[in-house]
């Protein structure tokens, strides 16, 4: 759990990295989910998930576009102007969307009480961030709320995932995606493609990023999921903003400040409590033994 975090905490210090190399944003993604692909692919292969791929194949098209393409471009566009770490603490803010849609559309995910008040909790830690670490330049806003609709795509890709692709096996579904985006981004490479050949560091960024953060990073998760169920699995999704931090202030000399503490733990405690519905420690009345083969929370936010 603890490596996988670090991957997904790292990538957005790679995306940085890859920015500041001169790769366009689209071409950043297609190189990431290419990879991710190469990575997935032969295990999806030997898992024997293709048949319940095909019988949900356009499902998974539509989970492509929610869950990768936009919110990767989202993110990738949204670090021209947004701190690595704030991404990072951004992007955590996914399951607080799919309380905010299970309140007004999904009406057996309804939450009270504990969850309810991570939902406040994560909305004021957004709106600490917004007003102190990003205030007063507009650039930073809209990339800072371009990332924030990355989440929302997260949490909607959540939704349709559970509703519709729950026969398909976890690789299946992240190999397809994965694989579908790098298809979707195929066009925009003659039009984003490097012109010059990127120095060292940046393609190794790039390799990092797209086998490492996506590829490998998506195949760790799901066997995580597969051996200590959803919900703890899930955990990995409050260490990782940690790790995004961490990679900002010691390797890109990123600042660390007060306010970007804060809106840290409020976030990430929000969400937990907005995932769970209850406070870190406390154990649902309701949960069973049978949890590692069924529920989960709500949004899972892979970087």
């Amino acid at each position: 759990m603890g490596a996988l975090a670090a991957l997904w905490g790292a990538s957005y210090a790679l995306i940085k990295v890859a920015i500041d190399g001169g790769l366009s944003d689209t071409f950043i993604v297609f190189a990431r989910t290419l990879l991710g692909a190469a990575v997935l692919w032969p295990v999806l292969l030997r898992t024997g998930a293709l048949p319940a791929v095909r019988r949900r194949f356009g499902w998974l098209a539509l989970i492509s576009v929610a869950q990768i393409v936009g919110p990767f471009l989202l993110i990738t566009w949204g670090e021209h102007h947004v701190p690595s770490s704030l991404a990072g603490i951004l992007v955590a803010s996914a399951p607080i969307w799919a309380a905010l849609i299970a309140l007004t559309v999904v009406r057996t995910e309804r939450m009270q009480g504990a969850g309810l008040a991570g939902v406040a909790l994560g909305i004021v830690g957004v709106g600490l961030l917004f007003g102190v670490d990003l205030h007063g330049d507009d650039d930073a806003l809209l990339g800072g709320a371009g990332i924030l609709l990355a989440g929302l795509g997260y949490a909607i890709a959540g939704f349709v995932a559970k509703a519709k692709c729950a026969d398909v096996p976890p690789v299946g579904v992240a190999g397809t995606i994965i694989g579908l985006s790098a298809l979707i981004m195929l066009p925009t490479v003659p039009f984003g493609a490097p012109t010059e050949t990127p120095n060292a560091g940046t393609i190794a960024a790039l390799v990092l990023l797209g086998a490492g953060g996506t590829g490998a990073a998506f195949l760790v998760f799901y066997m995580l999921n597969a051996q200590v169920g959803p919900t703890r699995s899930a955990v990995v999704a409050y260490i990782a903003p940690g790790f995004s931090v961490f990679y900002g202030v010691a390797f890109m000399d990123e600042a660390f400040t007060l306010g970007t503490a804060a809106g840290l733990v409020l976030i990430l405690l929000g969400s937990w409590m907005a995932a769970a519905g209850r406070t870190p420690g406390r154990r649902r009345r309701d949960q069973t033994a049978t949890e590692a083969t069924a529920g989960g929370p709500l949004a899972k936010t892979p970087a």
